[in-house]
């Protein structure tokens, strides 16, 4: 396996909650369904997760608005822990990156949420 890209971002929660009550139907367009119900309404948990999606984008070397918000999408594993799924349009921009792999980590506190993302490919000569 070997490394593709890196993305790391980190989100001032309270500003994240401030935009979302100021514009609701944000959410909608920047989340899941899915994603919407794991963070049950906590802005630190949105905020860690837009801070995720931010990272893919550059962990693939591109910039907000290559792919559609809702193309990136981070959903838990039975173990609570987070996994980063692409659809459409940012599973395109993965493929032609050679990306098959992601390695995602979050956290937040009350005041900041971050994420790191590694993506990498399956090559097995570089093992």
């Amino acid at each position: 396996m070997a490394t593709r890209g890196v993305g790391l971002d980190v989100v001032d929660v309270a500003r994240f909650g401030e935009v979302l009550a100021r514009r609701p139907r944000l959410v909608e367009r920047l989340f899941t369904d899915l994603e919407r119900r794991d963070a049950r309404g906590r802005s630190d948990r949105l905020a860690a997760r837009f801070a995720a999606k931010e990272a893919v984008l550059k962990a693939l070397g591109r910039g907000v608005g290559a792919a559609p918000w809702r193309a990136i999408e981070v959903v838990r594993e039975p173990s609570g822990a987070p996994r980063v799924v692409l659809h459409d349009g940012a599973r395109a921009l993965a493929r032609a990156a050679g990306v098959t792999t992601w390695h995602v980590s979050l956290t937040h506190s009350a005041t900041t949420a971050g994420a790191i993302v590694v993506a990498s490919d399956d090559d097995a000569r570089a093992r």
